[in-house]
């Protein structure tokens, strides 16, 4: 095995194994239901056959893997946002705790994710533009936090998730703003790129450049 090789399976394993006690979590869907009900989810998200605003609530509650879950959620919020903004509801605040409860009864289990490649991951990186906005070991954009700095957010999908529903409406706002296209996550690319994240920011830097 390469060297290079054998730091990205080293890598994932730390990934992994940090990662562990967060997956581990029990799922409680039928807190979510509860979630579900609190936040008025099912304004906009009803049973197939009804009038819904939003996607049928069999689209988005149907077994998958969180992080794909995470994924299909950065892709819908600016429209939910958006939306929301038109009718002059209030966003609704979602803990990592509430929405990990979410996540589990719409069906959503870490075991259907993949585990993370992480050349994948700086494919995703790259492919998406998030380095026209953030840095990413202090290389990129000017937007701060730099992408390698140990966060909590990396930790689980619920609070990757919980972080995304916080900020993400506000970044597709700058992102249009500035004419740089809201990138869109399918399958496994959301598991790659935070793999790829959680890789960077648990691996030691060296000084700041001198200037």
């Amino acid at each position: 095995m390469s060297p290079g090789r054998s730091l990205a399976v080293l890598a994932v394993t730390t990934w992994a194994i940090a990662l562990g006690p967060a997956a581990a979590q029990p799922r409680n869907p039928e807190a979510g239901q509860a979630v579900f009900a609190a936040k008025q989810c099912a304004r906009c998200h009803q049973p197939r056959g009804e009038q819904s605003a939003g996607p049928a609530l069999e689209e988005i509650r149907h077994p998958q893997g969180e992080m794909e879950l995470a994924g299909r959620l950065w892709n819908h919020l600016p429209a939910m946002f958006t939306a929301m903004a038109g009718t002059g509801a209030r966003w609704p605040e979602i803990s990592a705790t509430e929405m990990g409860a979410l996540m589990a009864y719409l069906g959503a289990d870490g075991a259907r994710d993949p585990e993370p490649d992480l050349f994948k991951g700086q494919v995703a990186l790259l492919k998406k533009g998030c380095l026209k906005c953030h840095s990413l070991r202090r290389e990129g954009g000017p937007v701060r936090p730099d992408l390698a700095e140990r966060r909590a957010d990396y930790e689980s999908a619920a609070a990757w998730a919980a972080t995304m529903w916080t900020h993400t409406p506000r970044m597709a706002e700058m992102a249009a703003r500035q004419g740089i296209a809201y990138p869109r996550f399918a399958g496994d690319e959301m598991v790659n790129l935070i793999g790829l994240l959680r890789s960077a920011s648990a691996t030691p830097r060296g000084p700041a450049p001198r200037r």
